[in-house]
């Protein structure tokens, strides 16, 4: 069954998976090389972009695809509809596909329904594959599990 979202993101999918790739020349990974871009696409129609940005000590690290969440949620929005993912090792194009971290999953469990958010995985501007977040993170813990989805939608109040 096709997702309401598969068919709103049709209209920017080749943006979105250009945004991703040219996202990936702003990474800043001097310890592992693997470049990261992401291309979040909100509820509203805007685009979010993120690269992943490594420290020294590892652990403040953050991956592209948090990084374009967080850039998102900092201005308000807090519904999503995609999200396209380009990484590997250097500045060259992927040489495979790069799906998010458990981390990221996490992330995107917090602000999306998982039975629509699409996660479209680039390995180039014309390979790519399509995931729904439930395919990725399976039976996932979310504010609905804490009866909290309404309010999360609202802005976060409780």
């Amino acid at each position: 069954m096709e997702s309401k979202n598969m068919n709103a993101v049709e209209g920017k999918r080749e943006f979105l998976i250009q945004q991703a790739l040219e996202a990936r020349e702003y990474s800043y990974a001097p310890y592992s090389g693997f470049c990261v871009g992401a291309a979040l696409l909100g509820k509203s129609g805007t685009v979010y972009t993120g690269c992943n940005i490594e420290n020294a000590a590892y652990g403040p690290s953050n991956c592209a695809e948090r990084t374009a969440f967080f850039k998102a949620v900092s201005v308000g929005e807090r519904e999503f509809v995609a999200i396209a993912i380009a990484g590997g090792p250097g500045a060259e194009e992927p040489d495979d596909f790069c799906p998010p971290c458990g981390v990221c999953r996490q992330v995107m469990m917090e602000f999306c329904d998982p039975e629509e958010f699409l996660i479209i995985l680039v390995k180039s501007a014309v390979q790519t594959m399509d995931y729904k977040l439930a395919d990725l993170l399976p039976m996932g813990f979310g504010p609905g599990n804490l009866g909290r989805q309404d309010q999360i939608k609202e802005g976060g109040e409780l």
